[in-house]
């Protein structure tokens, strides 16, 4: 979570700034076609129906059900004078029933069956199958679809069970659910290399489920949800009709509190997402679906909280507490999970694939799917936080923790974030956001961040005193506190690791974890990899260009793993982007192990997404264009009305993902094939590093 440090962006670092001022200050907050799946629906009498086109008939009375005067009726003759359903999987062994106008079956809260075009929880129905024919009942309260008379009710169960007894009769002539396009065709890339080697990208940092965190009111939008596009992708309530009130989109997205954006979501898109847009839903599924399309293999999903920001942020519907928001956001990915084999007709099939062992990356990449690995980054993992020096945790606390987030399936970890906590000292936030971050970081631990001159060539971020900052920034703190004052010159956070960091990181070390070196302070990373360097242990990365560069070397000899912020490509060598972040990688590799390079998008993380490329009006990626193996032609990504166009637009939202990617191959010029194929190395680098370490 957040942007690169360096990253050179003036409209960004004052837009954080103000933003976390306000926030610390307490401030209030005023049809698409969906591509062709390559995976076929399921045969289960239940699972087998997702997407399908059907009409109910009644098994007692041998009538069919038609819309009639607001509602619906049993009483058609004929398939013909029904109407055609579209059966929208809405979670495993659950629908939406979509009618030809796009109204759809619900029912009123009561007794009453209506007809509605608003997606709501009234129109999600449970399915179970006997003998040939299926009860419907509403998920929301468990009453039974049933008819009577030819007229159409919910009854309590057991009622009337002949009633509630229909059938499903293939039909004609259905509307398409709405959704995402993914405008991808070509069978994905399945099977491994030699010797078992898998081809395809890695995303070693990215936040599916950040709708969930800071008190679950701060991003608008959700990766998916059980009735569909039009609720998944939704604006904000307190954004307004036009976005003026929304405070924390108008400082990070355009750097004052006074501006204006179109609120409306689905279908239009006018105004969001965009790579710039920071509180606004990227990881919407069918997005990620492209991505892998275009050969994104391993996704790695940190699960990401911010107790202090949550504390102090007015809108809240959630505890703030980081493990309650890492349990939470674990179990939606899981729904997730379930929601997208419910697409594809039942348990296992579809194309998103939780995983625990490189074992399990390579069975699902062999199956031409995504592996979903489950990472953690918030500030105060375990209740580790620190109160005016004393630690709010123990050994004992360490280990319950690791033990609870390794049954989860977490194998990857930040450990120190934003804050200081009880395992070591953080990497600070530069220039004028660090201040803000600064006073966090002092609410949250009772001290302010605490620097010395660096004694090494590796350093922390540059720090402005807390005096200099913004008047927000100094309301939020209590009357009469002294701020410090800092030298110029290269600062380090005289805190390194502590004893239960190290702790901590044996705690890891001992259940075959991944550590991130991301956010530690140069003292913090030293000491770990000190530790990690005496046992040779391989499971150490750095995801998202939040260490010195200076460690990279040291991660490459141990056998460990780097990916480079997603940020723009440029073809000046003498510049910082990704191509360059590329080029030092390659310099730093050591010979003694696979190499492969990967990024982390950071993506939902209050980070920038990559811009347009600067010479892509004379020099664009064209489309359509075919993937790295040449098994997929990509075309401009559509969802609703809006046409994306990574030339244009950027990485408005992640499945623009593979045209950054086919993108480098301009931007790296005579070196384009060599960091395309370093790039389809990166699953294969990751999972080797991983396999050195698993327990």
């Amino acid at each position: 979570m957040t942007h690169q440090p360096g990253r050179s962006r003036r409209r960004w670092v004052n837009a954080l700034a103000a933003t976390l001022a306000l926030v610390l200050a307490g401030g209030g907050i005023a049809a698409s076609q969906p591509s062709s799946d390559p995976i076929g629906p399921g045969d289960d009498p239940v699972f087998g129906l997702a997407n399908g086109c059907y009409a109910l008939k009644s098994e007692q009375s041998g009538k069919f059900i038609r819309r009639a005067d607001g509602g619906y009726r049993a009483d058609a003759d004929t398939v013909g004078g029904a109407e055609a359903f579209r059966t929208h999987a809405a979670q495993l062994g659950r629908f939406m029933f979509y009618g030809k106008g796009g109204d759809m079956l619900a029912h009123d809260g009561k007794r009453a069956i209506v007809s509605t075009r608003d997606a709501l929880p009234t129109t999600d129905w449970t399915l179970t199958h006997t003998d040939g024919t299926y009860a419907i009942t509403a998920t929301d309260n468990g009453n039974q679809l049933t008819a009577a008379n030819g007229g159409m009710e919910l009854t309590d169960p057991g009622v009337n069970p002949a009633g509630g007894r229909f059938v499903l009769t293939p039909a004609e002539g259905c509307a398409t659910f709405p959704d995402s396009e993914v405008n991808a065709t070509g069978k994905p890339l399945s099977g491994t290399g030699p010797n078992g080697e898998v081809r395809g990208f890695i995303d070693a940092h990215v936040h599916l489920d950040a709708n969930l965190f800071i008190g679950g009111q701060v991003h608008c939008g959700t990766p998916f949800d059980p009735q569909g596009i039009t609720v998944a992708l939704r604006d904000c309530a307190d954004h307004g009709k036009d976005g003026m009130p929304a405070l924390l989109e108008n400082i990070l997205s355009h750097g004052t509190p006074v501006a204006e954006h179109d609120t409306t979501g689905w279908p239009t898109f006018k105004d969001w997402p965009s790579h710039d847009s920071l509180t606004h839903e990227q990881t919407y599924y069918r997005w990620v679906e492209r991505a892998w399309r275009g050969g994104l293999r391993v996704f790695t999903n940190l699960l990401v909280n911010n107790r202090v920001l949550c504390d102090v942020y007015p809108l809240k519907n959630r505890s703030c507490n980081d493990m309650d928001t890492i349990r939470a956001q674990a179990e939606q990915v899981r729904q997730m999970q379930d929601y997208i084999d419910a697409q594809y007709g039942g348990p296992g099939r579809g194309w998103f694939r939780i995983v625990r062992s490189p074992e399990e990356v390579r069975k699902v990449a062999s199956e031409g799917k995504l592996a979903v690995t489950i990472g953690i980054e918030t500030s105060e993992l375990f209740g580790c936080s620190i109160r005016n020096d004393v630690p709010q945790c123990n050994e004992a606390d360490i280990d319950r923790g690791l033990d609870e987030v390794y049954a989860m399936g977490v194998r990857q970890m930040v450990v120190t974030h934003k804050f200081d906590n009880a395992f070591g000292g953080v990497r600070f936030d530069g220039g004028i956001q660090g201040i803000a971050v600064n006073a966090g970081n002092f609410l949250g631990t009772g001290k302010f961040w605490q620097a010395e001159p660096c004694t090494t060539p590796e350093h922390d971020n540059p720090l402005l005193s807390v005096g200099d900052g913004p008047a927000e920034v100094l309301s939020a703190l209590p009357p009469g506190v002294t701020t410090p004052v800092y030298p110029s010159g290269p600062l380090c956070n005289t805190r390194g690791l502590t004893k239960l960091g190290e702790h901590m990181i044996r705690g890891m070390m001992d259940r075959g974890m991944i550590v991130d070196l991301d956010h530690m302070s140069v003292k913090t990373a030293e000491d770990t990899l000190r530790i990690l360097e005496k046992a040779k242990y391989s499971g150490v990365v750095s995801t998202h260009s939040w260490t010195d560069p200076l460690n990279y070397k040291r991660i490459y000899a141990l056998g460990g793993f780097v990916a480079a912020y997603a940020s723009g490509l440029d073809s000046d060598p003498k510049k910082e982007s990704f191509v360059s972040a590329w080029r030092k990688a390659r310099a730093d590799r050591d010979e003694d192990y696979y190499f492969g390079f990967g990024y982390g998008a950071d993506t939902n993380g209050f980070g920038p997404q990559a811009q347009p490329r600067a010479d892509a009006d004379t020099n664009p990626l064209q489309y359509p264009y075919k993937t790295f193996d040449g098994g997929t032609t990509m075309d401009r990504q559509r969802t609703g009305e809006r046409v994306f166009d990574v030339n244009k637009d950027g990485v408005a939202q992640y499945g623009l993902i593979p045209d950054w990617i086919a993108d480098m191959r301009i931007a790296a010029g005579n070196d384009g094939d060599k960091m395309i194929e370093d790039m389809s190395r990166g699953a294969e680098a990751y999972l080797q590093m991983w396999e050195r370490v698993a327990k």
